[in-house]
């Protein structure tokens, strides 16, 4: 594949995916959009993934490359068709992109969490042999709150009724963090904005056990990852066979 990543912020990579995705020799074009980076001709690449960041969907005025952004995503799922997958702030530009509405949660949530399948979910491609609940990392204050037209929802929790969603056939969103690496817990907890809303959802006490527990479920969460890439490759496929 030739993999197209939009970026936000250094440290919230791809994670456990570009690991997955180098070992396999995908190629992959990280715009890093934060820093700069025009995003290039969307037509060459087969599948777009789109990184968290602390920045929200609505500050255009802060961050004038969101508005090429949201374009790009609406032009990458309207007008090509092709495999989208957006996390944390990808899930939520993915809604915003395409006609539905994001805003700030009452209470951050922030921390391990668990979330439940929908109905819907039973026969999603992209959640093919993935567990109704499941234990996630959740580092957010913005939840999407209308979904845009296909939608439906794949997953959810009582903090956030969209954790997971899917429009039309081939894009997804997923509010929680299936990237997770060793190192995750630490480079996000060097951020202030993350710190804060960390202390803010769970208090220091817990902040400062955050590492240690989510090391516990490493395995579980590259599990998971490696599941959901795997569905992801064969929902291409799919895709490109119904195309010739």
């Amino acid at each position: 594949m030739n993999i197209l990543i939009f970026q936000h912020l250094a440290c919230e990579t791809a994670g456990a995916f570009a690991e997955l995705w180098a070992a396999e020799g995908h190629v992959m074009n990280v715009v890093a959009l934060d820093e700069g980076d025009a995003i290039p001709a969307l037509e060459g690449f087969d599948l777009l993934a789109v990184m968290g960041g602390p920045m929200d969907v609505w500050q255009e005025d802060l961050h004038p490359w969101l508005i090429a952004e949201k374009a790009a995503i609406r032009t990458w799922v309207q007008g090509l068709r092709r495999p989208y997958f957006g996390i944390c702030l990808g899930h939520q530009l993915l809604a915003v992109a395409l006609g539905g509405e994001a805003r700030p949660m009452a209470r951050p949530e922030v921390g391990l969490a668990e979330v439940t399948q929908t109905p819907a979910a039973a026969t999603d491609p992209l959640f093919a042999g993935l567990p109704a609940r499941m234990t996630t990392l959740q580092w957010h204050g913005v939840e999407v709150t209308r979904l845009p037209p296909g939608a439906v929802v794949l997953a959810g929790n009582a903090a956030c009724a969209v954790q997971a969603m899917r429009v039309g056939a081939h894009a997804w969103g997923v509010q929680y963090h299936l990237e997770i690496l060793p190192s995750t817990v630490a480079d996000w907890q060097a951020i202030p904005a993350y710190r804060a809303a960390l202390h803010q959802a769970i208090g220091a006490s817990a902040a400062a056990r955050l590492e240690a527990e989510v090391a516990l479920r490493l395995a579980d969460f590259s599990a998971a990852a490696t599941k959901i890439n795997a569905n992801l490759q064969r929902a291409l496929l799919r895709g490109l066979t119904a195309q010739s």
